[in-house]
């Protein structure tokens, strides 16, 4: 029975040593809150003077109104390698210029090229249009002309037409240029 009276010894001198603990809270490097979160956008509007849309007898005098235009937002771009935040603060991806290499370079120069062949046969082509739409006109016109001169010359067909039948209608008469009557006895 000797072993079992050292048992609550043992728990007595555990209770009356604790140990101290210490907690050091580990230092974040010095960084600024732009590498951590993206700043607002705020935009400044100049509004002039306004009647209130609900209430036609308030008139509003010319302010300026800030809107937010984007929301601050954490940068979920991964940091360094060694677990380190960045000492500075990296740019948003939208805003930074795409990576180049000879393959990304000659493509962007091929485009370029394409680009300006595509403008120039736009140009050749916008040329022609504009030549084809004077035409057009000029072929209006020359049809309205054309229509007029049939209705003139249909015109002057029922004329002599009418001239034609009221001839063949009427006695041929011979015209005396003379003051003699005819005399119906003479030989």
């Amino acid at each position: 029975m000797k072993p079992y009276y050292l048992i609550p010894l043992l728990l007595l001198s555990a209770c009356s040593t604790t140990p101290k603990l210490t907690l050091h809270p580990q230092q974040t490097p010095d960084t600024s809150a732009d590498g951590i979160r993206y700043p607002e956008v705020l935009h400044a509007y100049h509004v002039g003077r306004y009647a209130d849309p609900n209430d036609d007898l308030i008139m509003h005098e010319q302010h300026v109104v800030y809107r937010v235009e984007e929301n601050t937002r954490w940068n979920f771009h991964p940091g360094p390698a060694d677990g380190n935040l960045p000492t500075s603060p990296s740019r948003d991806a939208a805003f930074a210029p795409a990576p180049v290499n000879d393959d990304i370079l000659a493509e962007v120069n091929s485009q370029r090229l394409a680009t300006t062949q595509i403008m120039l046969q736009a140009r050749t082509l916008s040329a022609a249009l504009a030549q084809f739409q004077s035409a057009l006109q000029q072929t209006k016109t020359n049809l309205q002309e054309t229509v007029m001169l049939r209705a003139s010359v249909n015109q002057m067909k029922q004329r002599l037409d009418a001239l034609e039948s009221a001839q063949a209608q009427s006695p041929a008469t011979s015209l005396s240029t003379t003051n003699a009557t005819d005399d119906p006895l003479s030989p």
